[in-house]
């Protein structure tokens, strides 16, 4: 045999239905195929694998011992063909769709959007990248996201907004702020909304400050401020396990709103994203 043959599917798929119905006119009459091209088929099979495959005589069809081995080797060379068949057909009419959201928002109510989201369209691939509002909308402009669950200043223009909060002290019911010392704060690194609208706020006031604990993740943040290290700032209704709002005080300075928007790649977005967008307006 040729080292570059190939086994046609066509030739393999017909060498089966004859291994199976054990006849040449009963396989051409289940392919719909004439006796003659039936077994002009098996002999091209027989040629390239330089083997006899069947036994003939006038009664019967039999295997040989090499068309007993090509019976199993056809039908996973036909499995694999059909999931391969399947898989590209089912690929071409799927959406991928890359969404960036900001952390708390994932941890908080992305389930549920999401969940409502695949009710009404299936065939989308998600590629999920969750960071700080302002380098998500980075990635946007770049043109490596569709579209962005993030946050933005009340005044500010970016996005369709969602809905707006109040951003909260956060800290443990032990949290003691101390006015001889400067308020420990526990933050996400710049570009940060939630730590430069503290900093700007407790400025502003006049007090005295220290970032004692920074951290890429959320999780770490709730971590820190559980310990004890320090106070952080979220929105009202995302405030992590454990933790609590502080209570007014004149150590704590007011932090203003922040606006949850959906920002999308395009003025005009299309199918799954104007899909997420319609989904997230109406939650």
């Amino acid at each position: 045999m040729n080292g570059l043959a190939m086994f046609d599917p066509v030739l393999l798929s017909t060498f089966v239905e004859v291994a199976r119905a054990g006849s040449f006119s009963e396989a051409g009459r289940r392919l719909g195929l004439s006796q003659s091209t039936v077994s002009e088929q098996v002999r091209r099979l027989e040629r390239l694998a330089e083997r006899r495959l069947f036994v003939r005589d006038t009664h019967r069809v039999a295997l040989t011992a090499d068309g007993d081995a090509m019976v199993r080797f056809a039908r996973t060379i036909l499995d694999v063909n059909e999931h391969a068949r399947r898989y590209f057909a089912g690929s071409a009419k799927r959406q991928r769709l890359r969404l960036g959201a900001s952390e708390n928002f994932v941890r908080s109510r992305l389930p549920s959007v999401l969940h409502d989201f695949l009710s009404r369209t299936s065939d989308v691939d998600l590629e999920l990248t969750v960071g700080l509002s302002d380098s998500l909308f980075d990635l946007l402009d770049a043109g490596e996201l569709d579209m962005v669950l993030g946050k933005r200043r009340p005044g500010e223009a970016r996005g369709q907004l969602i809905r707006r909060e109040r951003m909260v002290w956060i800290g443990t019911h032990g949290t003691v702020v101390r006015p001889e010392t400067p308020i420990p704060l526990v933050m996400y690194p710049p570009p940060s909304m939630s730590r430069a609208m503290a900093i700007e706020a407790l400025e502003k006031a006049g007090l005295a400050w220290r970032i004692v604990c920074t951290c890429d993740g959320l999780m770490g943040l709730q971590a820190a401020t559980l310990g004890g290290f320090g106070v952080m700032v979220q929105p009202q209704s995302m405030i992590p396990a454990g933790l609590i709002e502080l209570p007014p005080s004149p150590m704590l300075p007011d932090l203003g709103d922040v606006e949850f928007v959906v920002a999308s790649a395009t003025r005009h977005p299309r199918g799954a994203t104007a899909e997420l967008t319609e989904v997230l307006l109406r939650h």
